[in-house]
Parts: C-alpha cells; sequence; structure tokens
C-alpha cells in the first residue's frame, strides 16, 4: 500500500524548476491596478466618459457564423439570418432616432459589406456626425481564423474601403466576433489604426506596445453588451436597462470618489437586432435618457472612443512608445 505521503514514481512527472515560474504573456502592456490613480480629467472636468459602441454587422445567407435567436438550423437557416437582418432594416433606424433624440454621439462600429447591402445605413450614421469603427468585412467570420497576410488585407481593405466610400478614415477597430491572432496589434498599428476595442481588462484607456508603435484599447463591455446578456444569460430587456443604469451609477461614484477620484471609461454594447427590437427599446430609452440628462447637468462626458483616444494621448504622462521587436 501507498503512503499518503508517499507518491509512486512517474517517468512524467515535470521536474524543471521552472515550472511554477512566470506564464506567458502578451507583452502588451504591464500589470497596472486601479488603484494607481491618474489625475487628469475629461473634458470640462468630467472625471466618467460613456460610449455607445453601435454594432452595425451583415451577415452571409446561408453560410458563416452569426448569433442565434434559437437552435441552429440547416442552411439557410431562414430564422436566425431574418431575425438578425431585422436589425438593419428596422432596429437600427429606430435606435438612430433614439440617439438623435438625447442628442448622443456613437461610435458606429460596422461591417464593410454594409457598404453593399444597405450603405444607406452607412451614410446615416455620416449625416449624424457618428465616428466610424472598422469591424471587418462580415460577422459570419471570425478574424483570429486569417493567416497573416489575409488579416493585413483585411485591416487595409476596411480603412481604404471607409474611407472611399464615406470620406472618414476610421481610427479604430473591433474585431468581428472580438477575435485576434498574436499579429492583430501590430497589424492595427501597421495599417494606420489608433486604437482597438477588442481587450475589457480596464476601466481605463491603456496604452498598447506594439511593433509600430502606440495602439490605445479603449475598454470595450462584455458585461454592459446586449449579446452575452440578452442572447448569452437570456436577460430580458427591463433587466439589460437596469444594469446598465446600476453600472453607470456605481461607476460614477468611483470617478468622483471625494479621496479615490479618478478618470474612467464606460462602454455601452449594443446591437439593433437585439435592442432594436420595440419592447427592448422603450427600457433603452429609458436607462439612456437618464445618461443624457446626466450629460447635459455636465456631470460626464458623452464621447466616442475615437475622442476617448485623442484626450488621453494628449494628457497622457505614460512612459513613450515602447517598440516591440
Amino acid at each position: 500500500m501507498t503512503s499518503a505521503l508517499t507518491l509512486p514514481e512517474r517517468d512524467d512527472v515535470v521536474t524543471d524548476d521552472t515550472r511554477f515560474g512566470a506564464l506567458r504573456s502578451h507583452d502588451r502592456f504591464d500589470y497596472l491596478p486601479i488603484t494607481a490613480r491618474d489625475t487628469y480629467r475629461w473634458p470640462n472636468g468630467a472625471r466618467l466618459a460613456v460610449y455607445l459602441g453601435f454594432n452595425l454587422e451583415h451577415f452571409a445567407f446561408g453560410e458563416g457564423l452569426g448569433a442565434n435567436l434559437g437552435p441552429a438550423s440547416p442552411q439557410p437557416d431562414v430564422l436566425n439570418y431574418s431575425w438578425r437582418e431585422y436589425g438593419n432594416r428596422v432596429g437600427a433606424w429606430r435606435c438612430l432616432d433614439l440617439f438623435d433624440d438625447l442628442s448622443m454621439p456613437v461610435g458606429a462600429v460596422l461591417n464593410t459589406s454594409l457598404l453593399d447591402h444597405c450603405p444607406e445605413l452607412v451614410h446615416a450614421c455620416v449625416a449624424r456626425g457618428h465616428e466610424l469603427i472598422g469591424h471587418g468585412h462580415t460577422n459570419a467570420h471570425r478574424q483570429s481564423d486569417f493567416e497573416y497576410a489575409h488579416e493585413h488585407d483585411l485591416l487595409a481593405h476596411c480603412r481604404a474601403r471607409l474611407t472611399e466610400a464615406t470620406g472618414h478614415t476610421p481610427t479604430g477597430w473591433l474585431s468581428p466576433w472580438i477575435s485576434e491572432t498574436h499579429h492583430t496589434p501590430d497589424l492595427l498599428s501597421r495599417t494606420g489604426y489608433r486604437y482597438t476595442l477588442n481587450w475589457c481588462h480596464d476601466d481605463r484607456p491603456v496604452r498598447m506596445r506594439t511593433a509600430h508603435g502606440t495602439l490605445w484599447s479603449v475598454p470595450y463591455p462584455q458585461e454592459v453588451n446586449d449579446i452575452p446578456m440578452i442572447v448569452g444569460r437570456q436577460m430580458d430587456g427591463a433587466a439589460f436597462a437596469d444594469m446598465i443604469v446600476d453600472n453607470f451609477d456605481e461607476m460614477y461614484a468611483q470617478a468622483e470618489h471625494p479621496t479615490r477620484g479618478q478618470p474612467l471609461v464606460m462602454g455601452i454594447a449594443l446591437h439593433p437586432y437585439l435592442v432594436g427590437q420595440p419592447y427592448r427599446l422603450r427600457h433603452l430609452r429609458r436607462a439612456l435618457t437618464l445618461i443624457a440628462q446626466a450629460a447635459q447637468r455636465g456631470e460626464i462626458w458623452i464621447a466616442t472612443p475615437g475622442e476617448i483616444t485623442s484626450h488621453v494621448a494628449s494628457v497622457s504622462v505614460d512612459q513613450p512608445d515602447t517598440v516591440m521587436g
């Protein structure tokens, strides 16, 4: 019988002393606790910046990936395809009207395939002065599946196509399905993007190191986000609106704390095939109205991710750009 304190010998036991050492890292930024407070403020003296990430997406019919309302069916999956298409035909336009009513600028995170499918929607965002943010060509494919050259071409194509079609060159990026390769930050900087929304690791913008200089990471929410909450956790529209309000109230209290206040960023991620449904839009209206009223009182700054990036870059006292490799 083997003693509880004496294990049998095994040939595959790791004996290298480094087995309990530091784990593999991305080396894009260093650990910095939230208690290491920044001292700058957002415009108008605000300490909380809020932005809307309005995701406008197009999906191939009869193939590829896509969020599902019900169980996936054999292709062509008409139920789930048409449910998502409702966002482009109806939901997005109702959301744009809501943003107009509340005078809220938006970061329009969009697929370039929309320029072939429904260019009117893209141009409506431009006409309203919303920021255009690259989001791949389609959400039917994951960016992490691409080889290096394909990924480079995707980033360059989206930037050039949006510039040509709208006259506005995107400076920000959110990968389809928030999927990256190990090269994505380097390729973003190489192709001219200034910031990424892919990371959700902080409540502040973070300077990332790349082979081509600085890339800013602007916090993009995976909690205050209608897909994981409504589709993943099956939360109803009222509960999601309550989540937005609760998150806003707590972040405002943290940002404006009398002894440990600091500039923070709150993003709200929205997809029109979800929040553009009439009963959910009613609850979203309630939540965003409270935030808009706080902005009107001068208590917060409602901005776009690009504006947030420009401001933090102008006041940053971090170390100079660090070039990798």
